[in-house]
């Protein structure tokens, strides 16, 4: 919509390493993180479960990840039981630079 908008995330760390919860707003709004892989440079696939609900995510430190790391990502997909029917790859955003104050989600 031409709008730019900022995400806020917070994570808080968890008793085992490699493990976050995601709290929202709400009774029982959190959600559970795990890292799944990252080379802490490139990029990071990370596991979201919420109740029995589950996905799968992959984050990259530049716009573009290598053939490698999309493979791996794929096959993590897989392993969980999802398919390429349920995969969205966002669009690459050049504009924004920053987000007003009316459009940050916390």
């Amino acid at each position: 919509d031409g709008m730019c908008w900022e995400v806020r995330q917070r994570y808080l760390p968890a008793k085992t390493h490699g493990r976050f919860l995601l709290k929202g707003r709400g009774y029982s709004s959190k959600v559970d993180v795990v890292v799944g892989e990252t080379d802490y440079n490139t990029f990071a696939i990370l596991y979201y479960q919420k109740g029995r609900s589950i996905s799968v995510k992959l984050y990259g430190r530049a716009s573009r990840v290598s053939d490698a790391v999309a493979e791996k990502f794929e096959q993590r997909v897989r392993a969980v039981g999802l398919d390429e029917d349920v995969t969205y790859y966002f669009p690459t955003y050049g504009f924004c630079n920053s987000a007003d104050e009316f459009h940050i989600l916390d």
